[in-house]
Protein backbone atom coordinates (compact mmCIF):
# COMPACT_ATOMS: atom_id res chain seq x y z
CA UNK A 1 0.00 0.00 0.00
CA UNK A 2 0.99 3.35 -1.06
CA UNK A 3 2.29 5.58 1.56
CA UNK A 4 0.87 8.91 -0.28
CA UNK A 5 -3.43 8.88 0.40
CA UNK A 6 -3.73 12.20 -1.46
CA UNK A 7 -1.57 14.38 -3.93
CA UNK A 8 -3.17 17.29 -5.56
CA UNK A 9 -1.54 18.48 -8.50
CA UNK A 10 -2.16 22.01 -10.37
CA UNK A 11 -5.55 22.05 -9.20
CA UNK A 12 -7.44 25.08 -10.30
CA UNK A 13 -11.68 25.57 -9.43
CA UNK A 14 -13.98 28.13 -10.79
CA UNK A 15 -17.38 29.10 -10.44
CA UNK A 16 -19.26 30.26 -13.64
CA UNK A 17 -16.02 32.11 -15.59
CA UNK A 18 -14.37 33.22 -12.14
CA UNK A 19 -11.52 31.13 -10.88
CA UNK A 20 -11.33 31.50 -7.22
CA UNK A 21 -8.40 28.78 -6.62
CA UNK A 22 -4.98 28.97 -8.67
CA UNK A 23 -3.12 25.54 -9.55
CA UNK A 24 -2.40 24.72 -5.90
CA UNK A 25 0.28 21.84 -4.85
CA UNK A 26 -0.11 19.32 -1.80
CA UNK A 27 0.24 16.39 -0.90
CA UNK A 28 -0.56 14.03 2.54
CA UNK A 29 1.13 10.77 3.36
CA UNK A 30 -0.70 8.22 6.06
CA UNK A 31 -0.62 9.36 10.04
CA UNK A 32 0.18 12.68 8.94
CA UNK A 33 -1.59 16.27 9.45
CA UNK A 34 -1.69 18.88 6.85
CA UNK A 35 -3.31 22.23 7.89
CA UNK A 36 -4.86 24.49 5.52
CA UNK A 37 -4.69 27.77 6.74
CA UNK A 38 -5.51 31.45 5.40
CA UNK A 39 -8.42 34.28 5.89
CA UNK A 40 -12.29 33.53 5.30
CA UNK A 41 -12.42 33.46 1.16
CA UNK A 42 -8.65 32.19 0.61
CA UNK A 43 -10.13 29.14 -1.03
CA UNK A 44 -9.78 26.66 1.84
CA UNK A 45 -12.70 24.94 2.04
CA UNK A 46 -12.61 25.43 -2.17
CA UNK A 47 -9.78 23.18 -2.53
CA UNK A 48 -10.81 20.74 0.20
CA UNK A 49 -14.56 20.32 -1.27
CA UNK A 50 -12.45 19.37 -4.44
CA UNK A 51 -11.06 16.52 -2.72
CA UNK A 52 -14.12 14.87 -2.66
CA UNK A 53 -15.93 16.40 -5.62
CA UNK A 54 -18.37 17.96 -3.39
CA UNK A 55 -18.82 21.70 -5.12
CA UNK A 56 -21.79 21.83 -6.97
CA UNK A 57 -20.65 21.39 -10.36
CA UNK A 58 -23.78 22.85 -11.84
CA UNK A 59 -21.69 25.78 -11.33
CA UNK A 60 -18.17 25.22 -10.33
CA UNK A 61 -15.28 23.16 -12.56
CA UNK A 62 -11.74 22.22 -12.60
CA UNK A 63 -9.78 24.37 -15.35
CA UNK A 64 -6.31 22.41 -14.42
CA UNK A 65 -4.87 20.03 -11.80
CA UNK A 66 -5.81 16.22 -10.63
CA UNK A 67 -7.06 14.94 -7.62
CA UNK A 68 -5.49 11.31 -6.55
CA UNK A 69 -6.69 9.38 -4.01
CA UNK A 70 -3.88 6.29 -3.28
CA UNK A 71 -2.55 7.41 -7.33
CA UNK A 72 -6.30 7.25 -8.60
CA UNK A 73 -7.86 9.84 -10.53
CA UNK A 74 -10.94 11.28 -8.73
CA UNK A 75 -11.26 14.11 -10.91
CA UNK A 76 -14.06 12.93 -13.77
CA UNK A 77 -15.26 9.94 -11.92
CA UNK A 78 -18.38 8.60 -12.30
CA UNK A 79 -20.68 9.35 -8.97
CA UNK A 80 -21.08 5.85 -8.04
CA UNK A 81 -17.32 5.58 -8.23
CA UNK A 82 -17.48 8.74 -5.54
CA UNK A 83 -19.50 7.05 -3.60
CA UNK A 84 -17.38 4.49 -2.78
CA UNK A 85 -14.44 6.54 -1.52
CA UNK A 86 -16.64 9.10 0.07
CA UNK A 87 -17.19 7.90 3.74
CA UNK A 88 -15.09 4.67 3.20
CA UNK A 89 -11.96 5.80 2.36
CA UNK A 90 -12.63 9.97 3.15
CA UNK A 91 -14.67 11.33 5.20
CA UNK A 92 -15.35 15.50 6.22
CA UNK A 93 -16.32 16.96 9.05
CA UNK A 94 -18.07 20.30 7.32
CA UNK A 95 -17.73 23.65 9.27
CA UNK A 96 -21.39 24.34 9.72
CA UNK A 97 -22.38 21.62 11.54
CA UNK A 98 -26.59 23.11 12.25
CA UNK A 99 -26.50 22.86 7.76
CA UNK A 100 -24.69 20.03 7.39
CA UNK A 101 -27.18 17.79 9.62
CA UNK A 102 -30.29 17.06 8.78
CA UNK A 103 -33.17 19.22 10.81
CA UNK A 104 -35.82 16.82 9.78
CA UNK A 105 -34.02 13.45 11.56
CA UNK A 106 -32.72 12.81 15.37
CA UNK A 107 -29.47 11.84 15.67
CA UNK A 108 -29.38 8.11 15.79
CA UNK A 109 -30.81 7.78 12.39
CA UNK A 110 -28.29 10.42 11.05
CA UNK A 111 -25.12 8.49 12.00
CA UNK A 112 -27.26 5.32 11.73
CA UNK A 113 -28.03 5.61 8.23
CA UNK A 114 -23.77 5.52 7.49
CA UNK A 115 -23.28 2.25 9.14
CA UNK A 116 -26.32 1.06 7.28
CA UNK A 117 -25.34 2.16 3.88
CA UNK A 118 -21.45 1.69 4.25
CA UNK A 119 -21.34 -1.57 6.88
CA UNK A 120 -24.40 -2.86 6.44
CA UNK A 121 -25.03 -3.04 10.29
CA UNK A 122 -28.58 -4.05 11.55
CA UNK A 123 -30.55 -1.38 13.76
CA UNK A 124 -29.52 -3.02 17.22
CA UNK A 125 -25.83 -3.15 16.38
CA UNK A 126 -26.52 0.07 14.51
CA UNK A 127 -27.22 2.25 17.52
CA UNK A 128 -24.20 0.24 20.06
CA UNK A 129 -22.13 1.93 17.65
CA UNK A 130 -23.77 5.03 17.47
CA UNK A 131 -23.72 5.14 21.35
CA UNK A 132 -19.99 4.17 21.07
CA UNK A 133 -18.87 6.75 18.76
CA UNK A 134 -20.79 9.82 20.63
CA UNK A 135 -19.53 9.20 23.78
CA UNK A 136 -15.63 8.43 21.67
CA UNK A 137 -16.38 11.99 20.90
CA UNK A 138 -17.09 13.20 24.73
CA UNK A 139 -21.06 13.95 24.15
CA UNK A 140 -22.61 14.11 27.87
CA UNK A 141 -25.54 12.25 28.37
CA UNK A 142 -24.73 10.63 25.04
CA UNK A 143 -27.75 8.01 25.19
CA UNK A 144 -30.39 10.37 26.26
CA UNK A 145 -29.21 12.47 23.21
CA UNK A 146 -29.37 9.41 20.25
CA UNK A 147 -33.57 10.75 19.53
CA UNK A 148 -32.48 14.59 20.16
CA UNK A 149 -32.72 16.44 16.88
CA UNK A 150 -30.35 19.31 15.93
CA UNK A 151 -31.76 22.03 16.94
CA UNK A 152 -31.75 20.42 20.66
CA UNK A 153 -28.40 20.70 20.50
CA UNK A 154 -25.58 23.63 21.27
CA UNK A 155 -23.41 24.57 18.86
CA UNK A 156 -20.34 22.13 20.06
CA UNK A 157 -22.81 19.33 20.79
CA UNK A 158 -23.79 19.03 17.29
CA UNK A 159 -20.03 19.67 16.16
CA UNK A 160 -19.43 16.59 18.03
CA UNK A 161 -22.39 14.76 16.30
CA UNK A 162 -20.52 15.42 12.77
CA UNK A 163 -17.19 14.07 14.28
CA UNK A 164 -18.74 10.83 14.96
CA UNK A 165 -20.05 10.62 12.14
CA UNK A 166 -17.48 11.22 9.89
CA UNK A 167 -15.09 8.41 11.90
CA UNK A 168 -17.96 5.90 11.39
CA UNK A 169 -15.92 4.04 8.91
CA UNK A 170 -12.82 4.55 10.47
CA UNK A 171 -11.76 6.35 6.90
CA UNK A 172 -7.83 6.61 5.54
CA UNK A 173 -8.48 10.14 5.01
CA UNK A 174 -10.46 12.70 7.48
CA UNK A 175 -11.01 16.51 6.16
CA UNK A 176 -11.41 18.60 9.23
CA UNK A 177 -13.19 21.93 8.31
CA UNK A 178 -12.88 24.15 11.27
CA UNK A 179 -13.43 21.20 13.46
CA UNK A 180 -13.23 22.80 16.83
CA UNK A 181 -14.97 26.09 15.67
CA UNK A 182 -18.03 25.96 17.86
CA UNK A 183 -16.34 24.28 20.79
CA UNK A 184 -15.06 25.89 24.20
CA UNK A 185 -11.55 26.03 24.98
CA UNK A 186 -11.54 22.69 27.33
CA UNK A 187 -13.56 20.26 24.92
CA UNK A 188 -11.24 21.69 21.96
CA UNK A 189 -8.54 20.63 23.70
CA UNK A 190 -10.42 16.97 24.35
CA UNK A 191 -11.11 16.94 20.15
CA UNK A 192 -7.95 17.68 19.32
CA UNK A 193 -6.58 15.29 21.51
CA UNK A 194 -9.38 12.59 20.23
CA UNK A 195 -8.61 13.09 16.43
CA UNK A 196 -4.78 12.89 17.09
CA UNK A 197 -5.15 9.58 19.00
CA UNK A 198 -7.61 8.37 15.78
CA UNK A 199 -5.03 9.13 13.73
CA UNK A 200 -2.04 7.45 15.19
CA UNK A 201 -4.08 4.24 15.76
CA UNK A 202 -5.48 4.18 12.14
CA UNK A 203 -2.99 5.10 10.76
CA UNK A 204 -5.10 7.97 9.75
CA UNK A 205 -3.82 10.83 7.25
CA UNK A 206 -5.70 14.18 8.56
CA UNK A 207 -6.57 17.28 6.75
CA UNK A 208 -7.04 20.12 9.29
CA UNK A 209 -9.04 23.21 7.45
CA UNK A 210 -8.55 26.21 10.47
CA UNK A 211 -8.56 29.71 10.92
CA UNK A 212 -6.93 28.51 14.61
CA UNK A 213 -3.20 29.34 14.63
CA UNK A 214 -2.80 27.65 18.10
CA UNK A 215 -4.92 24.23 16.86
CA UNK A 216 -2.49 24.50 13.89
CA UNK A 217 0.64 24.47 15.90
CA UNK A 218 -0.71 21.81 18.12
CA UNK A 219 -1.79 19.35 15.61
CA UNK A 220 -0.32 19.82 12.07
CA UNK A 221 3.31 18.28 10.87
CA UNK A 222 3.04 20.86 7.98
CA UNK A 223 1.11 24.06 6.81
CA UNK A 224 -0.21 24.95 3.80
CA UNK A 225 -0.67 29.21 3.56
CA UNK A 226 -3.23 30.32 1.27
CA UNK A 227 -4.72 34.04 0.06
CA UNK A 228 -6.39 34.34 -2.97
CA UNK A 229 -7.10 31.00 -3.96
CA UNK A 230 -3.17 30.65 -4.63
CA UNK A 231 -0.90 28.84 -2.15
CA UNK A 232 2.14 30.85 -1.08
CA UNK A 233 3.95 28.81 1.25
CA UNK A 234 4.30 25.52 2.68
CA UNK A 235 6.95 23.50 5.37
CA UNK A 236 6.91 22.27 8.32
CA UNK A 237 4.86 23.49 11.00
CA UNK A 238 7.60 24.66 13.18
CA UNK A 239 9.67 26.06 10.51
CA UNK A 240 6.71 28.14 9.17
CA UNK A 241 6.13 29.36 12.53
CA UNK A 242 9.56 29.81 13.39
CA UNK A 243 10.72 32.01 10.07
CA UNK A 244 7.76 32.56 7.40
CA UNK A 245 9.15 33.20 4.52
CA UNK A 246 5.92 34.90 2.89
CA UNK A 247 4.53 38.26 3.75
CA UNK A 248 0.98 37.23 4.37
CA UNK A 249 2.31 34.40 6.47
CA UNK A 250 3.31 36.92 8.66
CA UNK A 251 0.38 38.89 9.18
CA UNK A 252 -1.69 36.12 9.61
CA UNK A 253 0.75 34.73 12.56
CA UNK A 254 0.93 38.36 14.10
CA UNK A 255 -3.29 39.00 13.78
CA UNK A 256 -5.25 38.10 16.36
CA UNK A 257 -8.14 39.73 18.76
CA UNK A 258 -6.39 42.85 21.08
CA UNK A 259 -7.12 45.47 23.01
CA UNK A 260 -9.42 46.82 25.46
CA UNK A 261 -13.28 47.05 26.00
CA UNK A 262 -14.67 50.72 25.12
CA UNK A 263 -14.87 52.99 28.04
CA UNK A 264 -18.30 53.10 29.60
CA UNK A 265 -20.02 53.99 32.03
CA UNK A 266 -20.07 51.62 35.29
CA UNK A 267 -23.85 53.30 36.50
CA UNK A 268 -25.37 53.65 33.03
CA UNK A 269 -29.26 53.11 32.91
CA UNK A 270 -30.07 48.83 33.10
CA UNK A 271 -31.20 47.92 29.27
CA UNK A 272 -32.19 44.71 29.95
CA UNK A 273 -32.51 42.29 32.95
CA UNK A 274 -33.98 38.82 34.29
CA UNK A 275 -34.76 37.97 37.70
CA UNK A 276 -34.32 34.27 38.66
CA UNK A 277 -35.26 32.95 35.08
CA UNK A 278 -35.29 29.04 34.36
CA UNK A 279 -35.24 27.58 31.09
CA UNK A 280 -37.20 23.49 30.96
CA UNK A 281 -37.13 21.44 28.45
CA UNK A 282 -39.25 18.07 27.99
CA UNK A 283 -37.42 14.80 27.19
CA UNK A 284 -40.42 12.75 26.19
CA UNK A 285 -41.61 10.12 28.25
CA UNK A 286 -39.19 8.14 30.07
CA UNK A 287 -39.90 4.55 32.27
CA UNK A 288 -42.93 4.06 33.57
CA UNK A 289 -44.70 6.74 31.54
CA UNK A 290 -43.21 9.82 33.31
CA UNK A 291 -42.38 12.58 31.51
CA UNK A 292 -38.43 13.78 31.67
CA UNK A 293 -37.33 17.28 32.13
CA UNK A 294 -33.99 18.79 31.80
CA UNK A 295 -33.04 22.32 33.27
CA UNK A 296 -31.04 24.42 30.97
CA UNK A 297 -30.77 27.33 32.79
CA UNK A 298 -31.65 27.46 36.43
CA UNK A 299 -32.31 30.69 38.54
CA UNK A 300 -30.48 32.98 36.30
CA UNK A 301 -30.01 37.04 37.06
CA UNK A 302 -28.31 39.55 35.47
CA UNK A 303 -28.16 43.04 34.66
CA UNK A 304 -26.87 44.69 30.86
CA UNK A 305 -26.08 48.32 31.18
CA UNK A 306 -26.22 50.84 28.20
CA UNK A 307 -23.09 51.39 26.21
CA UNK A 308 -21.28 47.78 28.27
CA UNK A 309 -21.15 44.35 27.32
CA UNK A 310 -21.85 41.34 29.37
CA UNK A 311 -19.75 38.36 28.62
CA UNK A 312 -21.11 34.52 29.01
CA UNK A 313 -18.68 31.80 28.79
CA UNK A 314 -18.81 28.55 30.03
CA UNK A 315 -18.50 24.79 28.39
CA UNK A 316 -20.51 24.07 25.30
CA UNK A 317 -23.93 22.75 26.78
CA UNK A 318 -23.16 25.19 29.76
CA UNK A 319 -27.03 27.06 28.82
CA UNK A 320 -25.51 30.14 27.42
CA UNK A 321 -27.21 30.30 24.35
CA UNK A 322 -30.70 28.91 25.74
CA UNK A 323 -30.26 31.60 27.94
CA UNK A 324 -29.85 34.32 25.16
CA UNK A 325 -32.99 33.15 23.20
CA UNK A 326 -35.05 33.07 26.62
CA UNK A 327 -33.99 36.63 26.71
CA UNK A 328 -35.10 37.82 23.28
CA UNK A 329 -38.52 35.65 24.14
CA UNK A 330 -37.22 32.69 21.45
CA UNK A 331 -37.86 30.29 24.23
CA UNK A 332 -40.03 29.59 26.46
CA UNK A 333 -39.10 30.31 30.48
CA UNK A 334 -40.26 31.19 33.99
CA UNK A 335 -38.87 34.43 35.73
CA UNK A 336 -38.91 37.52 34.96
CA UNK A 337 -36.91 39.46 31.63
CA UNK A 338 -37.32 43.78 31.64
CA UNK A 339 -36.63 45.41 28.92
CA UNK A 340 -36.05 49.31 29.83
CA UNK A 341 -38.37 49.83 32.09
CA UNK A 342 -41.00 47.49 30.88
CA UNK A 343 -41.52 43.66 31.90
CA UNK A 344 -41.47 41.64 28.13
CA UNK A 345 -41.58 37.85 30.01
CA UNK A 346 -45.49 37.65 29.77
CA UNK A 347 -46.49 39.72 26.79
CA UNK A 348 -48.23 37.90 24.57
CA UNK A 349 -46.23 37.82 20.68
CA UNK A 350 -48.31 40.70 19.10
CA UNK A 351 -47.86 42.84 22.07
CA UNK A 352 -43.74 42.10 21.65
CA UNK A 353 -43.52 42.38 18.17
CA UNK A 354 -43.80 46.06 18.19
CA UNK A 355 -40.32 45.97 21.19
CA UNK A 356 -38.38 43.58 19.13
CA UNK A 357 -37.11 46.46 17.12
CA UNK A 358 -35.52 47.73 20.38
CA UNK A 359 -33.30 44.25 21.42
CA UNK A 360 -31.95 41.89 18.24
CA UNK A 361 -29.81 38.80 17.87
CA UNK A 362 -26.71 37.60 15.59
CA UNK A 363 -26.52 33.93 15.66
CA UNK A 364 -23.89 31.76 15.97
CA UNK A 365 -23.82 30.08 12.05
CA UNK A 366 -23.90 33.05 10.17
CA UNK A 367 -24.89 30.85 6.66
CA UNK A 368 -27.62 29.14 8.39
CA UNK A 369 -29.37 32.24 9.80
CA UNK A 370 -29.42 33.83 6.91
CA UNK A 371 -32.52 33.49 3.83
CA UNK A 372 -30.51 31.66 0.95
CA UNK A 373 -33.26 32.96 -1.64
CA UNK A 374 -32.97 36.54 -0.37
CA UNK A 375 -30.49 38.80 -1.37
CA UNK A 376 -28.33 40.62 1.23
CA UNK A 377 -30.27 44.17 0.45
CA UNK A 378 -33.46 42.14 1.15
CA UNK A 379 -32.34 40.56 4.46
CA UNK A 380 -30.97 43.72 5.74
CA UNK A 381 -34.21 45.67 4.71
CA UNK A 382 -36.52 42.72 6.48
CA UNK A 383 -36.48 44.92 9.45
CA UNK A 384 -37.57 47.94 8.13
CA UNK A 385 -40.57 46.33 6.19
CA UNK A 386 -41.97 45.73 9.68
CA UNK A 387 -40.92 48.84 11.74
CA UNK A 388 -40.86 51.25 9.52
CA UNK A 389 -43.31 50.22 6.88
CA UNK A 390 -43.57 54.01 5.42
CA UNK A 391 -40.70 54.13 3.99
CA UNK A 392 -40.31 53.73 0.30
CA UNK A 393 -38.32 51.48 -1.44
CA UNK A 394 -35.82 54.43 -2.38
CA UNK A 395 -35.59 55.05 1.29
CA UNK A 396 -34.83 51.82 2.29
CA UNK A 397 -32.28 51.35 -0.18
CA UNK A 398 -30.21 54.18 0.96
CA UNK A 399 -30.51 53.20 4.71
CA UNK A 400 -28.95 49.59 3.93
CA UNK A 401 -26.46 51.42 2.11
CA UNK A 402 -25.38 53.42 5.08
CA UNK A 403 -25.56 50.48 6.99
CA UNK A 404 -22.98 48.34 4.74
CA UNK A 405 -20.94 51.30 5.04
CA UNK A 406 -21.06 51.50 8.51
CA UNK A 407 -20.18 47.66 8.67
CA UNK A 408 -17.31 47.79 6.47
CA UNK A 409 -18.76 45.49 3.36
CA UNK A 410 -19.12 47.47 -0.35
CA UNK A 411 -22.96 48.44 -0.87
CA UNK A 412 -22.75 47.33 -4.65
CA UNK A 413 -22.40 43.77 -3.68
CA UNK A 414 -25.95 44.22 -1.63
CA UNK A 415 -27.83 42.37 -4.37
CA UNK A 416 -25.92 38.95 -4.28
CA UNK A 417 -27.19 36.05 -2.39
CA UNK A 418 -25.80 34.40 0.91
CA UNK A 419 -24.00 31.97 -0.70
CA UNK A 420 -21.69 34.40 -2.68
CA UNK A 421 -20.36 35.90 0.55
CA UNK A 422 -17.58 34.51 2.77
CA UNK A 423 -18.20 33.27 6.26
CA UNK A 424 -16.80 37.04 7.34
CA UNK A 425 -19.01 39.02 5.31
CA UNK A 426 -22.11 36.47 6.16
CA UNK A 427 -21.55 37.58 9.55
CA UNK A 428 -20.97 41.39 8.66
CA UNK A 429 -24.02 41.48 6.72
CA UNK A 430 -26.02 39.66 9.85
CA UNK A 431 -24.62 43.00 12.16
CA UNK A 432 -25.94 44.80 9.44
CA UNK A 433 -29.66 43.21 9.81
CA UNK A 434 -29.53 43.65 13.67
CA UNK A 435 -28.39 47.11 13.99
CA UNK A 436 -30.11 49.03 10.95
CA UNK A 437 -33.01 48.97 13.34
CA UNK A 438 -30.41 51.30 16.34
CA UNK A 439 -31.74 48.55 18.93
CA UNK A 440 -31.05 49.14 22.03
CA UNK A 441 -29.17 45.79 23.09
CA UNK A 442 -27.75 43.13 20.64
CA UNK A 443 -27.20 39.65 21.69
CA UNK A 444 -24.39 38.38 19.93
CA UNK A 445 -24.18 34.62 19.99
CA UNK A 446 -20.05 32.85 18.75
CA UNK A 447 -20.48 35.78 16.02
CA UNK A 448 -16.72 35.28 15.81
CA UNK A 449 -16.70 31.40 15.87
CA UNK A 450 -16.50 30.49 12.35
CA UNK A 451 -14.30 33.01 11.27
CA UNK A 452 -10.11 33.33 10.80
CA UNK A 453 -8.21 34.81 13.39
CA UNK A 454 -6.98 38.13 11.35
CA UNK A 455 -10.94 38.57 10.22
CA UNK A 456 -11.99 38.32 14.49
CA UNK A 457 -10.03 41.10 15.01
CA UNK A 458 -11.90 42.84 12.54
CA UNK A 459 -15.28 42.08 13.66
CA UNK A 460 -13.80 42.96 17.55
CA UNK A 461 -12.60 46.13 16.33
CA UNK A 462 -16.18 46.74 14.44
CA UNK A 463 -18.48 45.75 17.18
CA UNK A 464 -16.41 48.25 19.74
CA UNK A 465 -16.65 50.97 16.90
CA UNK A 466 -20.70 50.32 16.27
CA UNK A 467 -21.35 49.86 20.25
CA UNK A 468 -19.00 53.05 20.70
CA UNK A 469 -21.18 55.39 18.07
CA UNK A 470 -24.31 53.95 19.12
CA UNK A 471 -23.93 53.28 23.33
CA UNK A 472 -25.13 49.85 22.04
CA UNK A 473 -25.32 46.97 25.27
CA UNK A 474 -24.24 43.73 23.73
CA UNK A 475 -24.97 40.20 25.51
CA UNK A 476 -21.70 38.74 24.47
CA UNK A 477 -21.59 34.69 24.58
CA UNK A 478 -18.41 32.79 23.19
CA UNK A 479 -15.66 30.40 24.13
CA UNK A 480 -12.89 32.32 22.45
CA UNK A 481 -11.82 34.14 25.95
CA UNK A 482 -9.04 36.06 23.99
CA UNK A 483 -12.36 38.12 21.94
CA UNK A 484 -14.29 38.11 25.23
CA UNK A 485 -11.24 39.89 27.33
CA UNK A 486 -11.28 42.14 24.23
CA UNK A 487 -14.87 43.34 24.70
CA UNK A 488 -16.50 42.31 27.68
CA UNK A 489 -16.94 45.21 30.89
CA UNK A 490 -18.82 42.36 33.02
CA UNK A 491 -17.72 38.33 33.00
CA UNK A 492 -20.63 35.24 33.65
CA UNK A 493 -19.38 31.82 33.60
CA UNK A 494 -21.74 29.25 33.71
CA UNK A 495 -21.97 25.13 34.00
CA UNK A 496 -24.76 22.95 33.89
CA UNK A 497 -27.44 26.11 33.68
CA UNK A 498 -26.12 27.97 36.77
CA UNK A 499 -23.90 30.79 36.85
CA UNK A 500 -21.38 29.88 39.37
CA UNK A 501 -18.99 33.40 38.92
CA UNK A 502 -19.49 36.80 37.82
CA UNK A 503 -18.32 39.97 38.28
CA UNK A 504 -15.95 42.58 36.43
CA UNK A 505 -14.40 40.83 33.54
CA UNK A 506 -10.87 41.37 34.21
CA UNK A 507 -11.23 40.69 37.68
CA UNK A 508 -12.40 37.01 36.34
CA UNK A 509 -9.30 37.11 34.09
CA UNK A 510 -6.81 37.62 36.60
CA UNK A 511 -8.34 36.23 39.68
CA UNK A 512 -10.75 33.56 39.32
CA UNK A 513 -12.47 32.24 42.51
CA UNK A 514 -13.65 29.01 41.44
CA UNK A 515 -11.96 25.96 40.37
CA UNK A 516 -14.26 25.72 37.18
CA UNK A 517 -12.94 29.10 35.93
CA UNK A 518 -9.39 28.52 36.82
CA UNK A 519 -9.61 25.26 34.65
CA UNK A 520 -11.01 27.16 31.99
CA UNK A 521 -8.71 30.08 31.78
CA UNK A 522 -5.75 27.61 32.42
CA UNK A 523 -7.20 25.74 28.80
CA UNK A 524 -7.44 28.46 27.15
CA UNK A 525 -4.20 29.42 27.99
CA UNK A 526 -2.69 26.13 26.68
CA UNK A 527 -4.61 26.43 23.71
CA UNK A 528 -3.18 29.95 23.04
CA UNK A 529 0.82 29.21 23.74
CA UNK A 530 1.22 25.56 22.51
CA UNK A 531 4.72 24.81 21.33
Amino acid sequence: MSKRILEVNDLSVAFRDTEVVHKVNFHIDRGETVAIVGESGSGKSATALSVMQLLPYQYASHPSGSVLIDGNETIGLAEEELLQIRGNRISMVFQEPMTSLNPLHHIQKQIGEVLYVHRGMGRSRARQRTLELLELVGLQRAEERLRAYPHELSGGQRQRVMIAMALANEPDLLIADEPTTALDVTVQAQILKLLDGLKERLNMALLLITHDLGVVRKMSDRICVMTDGHMVEQGPTEAIFANPQDEYTRHLIAAEPSGEPVAANPDSPVVMQAEELSVDFNLGKGIFARTRTLRAVNQVSLKIREGQTLGIVGESGSGKTTLARALVRLTGFTGTVILGETPIHDLKTSELRSLRNQFQIVFQDPYGSLPPRLSAHQIIEAGLNIHQPGLSPAERRELVTEVLIEVGLDPQLQDRYPHEFSGGQRQRIAVARAIILRPKIIVLDEPTSALDVSVQAQMVDLLRDLQRKHNLAYLFISHDLKVVRALAHELIVMKDGVIIEQGPSEELFTSPATDYTKALMAAAFDLETVG
